[in-house]
């Protein structure tokens, strides 16, 4: 078992321990969201700090409500 930390700019983002390390490039999902592993450093024989890359998701879809068709008061 490995205490594998995940980082992204100096921000730890989840702590886990893991039996498998996850290989440099590889797709993993953190809180919900998609990141890729881009190195891996050893700690120790037990730590490991992986740095990933988060997926920027992107919100532009608002809905607009048209204000013509409120009530005049």
């Amino acid at each position: 078992m490995f205490a594998v930390h995940f980082i992204e700019n100096n921000n730890v983002l989840l702590t886990q321990l893991l039996n498998r390390v996850p290989a440099e490039g590889e797709e993993v999902k953190i809180k919900g969201r998609k990141a890729k592993v881009a190195s891996i450093k050893n700690i120790d024989e037990l730590n490991i700090h992986v740095q990933v890359t988060v997926e920027v998701v992107n919100k532009s879809s608002k809905f607009v409500v048209d204000q013509t068709k409120k009530k005049k008061r």
